[in-house]
């Protein structure tokens, strides 16, 4: 499959994200109540939500990154999740949230939760992706927190891409 910009139809629209955004993120303040919150973003597509869903966030918070991957091509996931780079500071006694872009297979998600339950005895744990594809999954995970629930189309935008390339677009799109 091939996407280009012409093809791409519009199927959340940069208003629609910034409202629920700002949403999410208000169920999250009220979750925190002003605790101390370590931001978890699962590089490189859930940096743009990173960044939205942080400044509607008051509490104080911290930032890390991390990088994993479960797709082979370009449009399929490989059915591993690979650990690019997944270097974290002490995280025992944190609330920790975890950003991500979305939630498909569920694979690179259960991959995380149980990375960080493995490797921490952390003070809460919370999972909140972007969009979230349940006609995908092929484990039993499901995010704390999500803006939006998307069928089986492969979309790009806000963070996700085809190729690396679409990442900057302000809308989620899709081809047909």
């Amino acid at each position: 499959m091939e996407i280009k910009f012409e093809d791409l139809k519009i199927l959340y629209s940069k208003e629609q994200i910034e409202k629920k955004v700002a949403e999410v993120a208000e169920k999250l303040n009220d979750f925190y109540k002003g605790e101390e919150v370590v931001a978890v973003c699962v590089l490189k597509g859930a940096v743009v939500f990173a960044v939205d869903l942080v400044r509607h966030l008051d509490m104080p918070l911290k930032m890390e990154f991390i990088r994993l991957s479960s797709y082979g091509s370009s449009t399929t996931s490989s059915g591993k999740v690979n650990a690019v780079d997944i270097k974290l500071p002490d995280l025992n006694d944190k609330n920790v949230l975890i950003i991500e872009d979305i939630v498909d297979t569920g694979l690179t998600a259960k991959f995380l939760i149980d990375f960080i339950n493995m490797n921490f005895h952390v003070k809460s744990l919370k999972f909140c992706s972007f969009l979230d594809k349940k006609i995908t999954r092929k484990v039993d995970v499901e995010p704390d927190y999500y803006c939006f629930d998307v069928d089986d189309k492969f979309v790009v935008g806000y963070g996700l891409d085809y190729d690396g390339y679409y990442r900057n677009l302000p809308y989620i799109g899709y081809k047909e």
